[in-house]
């Protein structure tokens, strides 16, 4: 089996190698960028299976390389947010922009890894077209203007297909799978970022706010999502 690659964008030189220290003892293959401008050109040349992103670069920051990522370029590779950063309007600003999942500096290696390796299988199944159960070879859900076919994750609205990224899928998917339950935000957060809940509120917050804008612009004046106050999310 292949390795998967990461893409390392950190201008600090000892963090970055430390990055890929940590990586390549957990058989991941690196590429290394030292700047925003540096991974752009990379992301041309390849798409990695996932990118470690920092904020603060010189040349183009990351705020503006994850608008480049899911805009220009239309990837919907998984990106995670390593930021001295720590302010609640910096992550939610690079939720908000397209980044997957935020860790704030100083990390823990095995933290870094758990978060990696959740997005990476997350990732994988999309790539597959789902579990590679038989099941879902046909595994698809229609509700109001929305279609969401599985095995391709593909999601139209009214015919037209939007672009949504890795876990803003998943949390349509969980939602449109049973449209008449709540979903809490600790157990959306635990199925798509598979993951231990530790009060990521706005993590979740952002991404469904995301969705909710990305259907409100296919189908202007219909709800899909609604919150469920004090509880959490349902389709509407």
């Amino acid at each position: 089996m292949d390795k998967r690659r990461i893409l390392i964008v950190e201008d600090d030189t000892d963090i970055n190698h430390l990055l890929k220290k940590i990586l390549a003892k957990n058989e991941y293959d690196t590429v290394q960028a030292f700047s925003g401008t540096e991974a752009k050109l990379l992301l041309q040349m390849e798409t990695p299976d996932l990118i470690l992103l920092d904020l603060m670069l010189p040349g183009m920051s990351g705020e503006e390389l994850i608008s480049v990522i899911r805009e220009e370029m239309e990837l919907d590779t998984p990106v995670i947010v390593l930021s001295a950063k720590a302010a609640l309007e910096s992550k939610v600003r690079a939720l908000r922009g397209g980044a997957d999942d935020y860790l704030t500096k100083p990390f823990e290696a095995d933290e870094v890894l758990a978060r990696v390796y959740a997005a990476l299988r997350r990732s994988g199944t999309r790539q597959k077209g789902g579990s590679g159960k038989e099941e879902n070879e046909t595994e698809e859900y229609t509700y109001k203007k929305l279609h969401l076919l599985h095995k391709s994750r593909k999601v139209t609205v009214g015919g037209k297909e939007i672009s949504l990224t890795m876990h803003e899928y998943d949390i349509l998917y969980l939602l449109i799978k049973d449209p008449g339950k709540v979903y809490s935000r600790e157990t959306l957060y635990e199925q798509v970022w598979n993951g231990g809940y530790y009060g990521e509120d706005n993590t979740v917050n952002v991404h469904v706010s995301n969705l909710r804008k990305k259907l409100a612009s296919a189908d202007a004046g219909e709800e899909y999502i609604r919150t469920v106050w004090g509880v959490g999310f349902k389709m509407a």
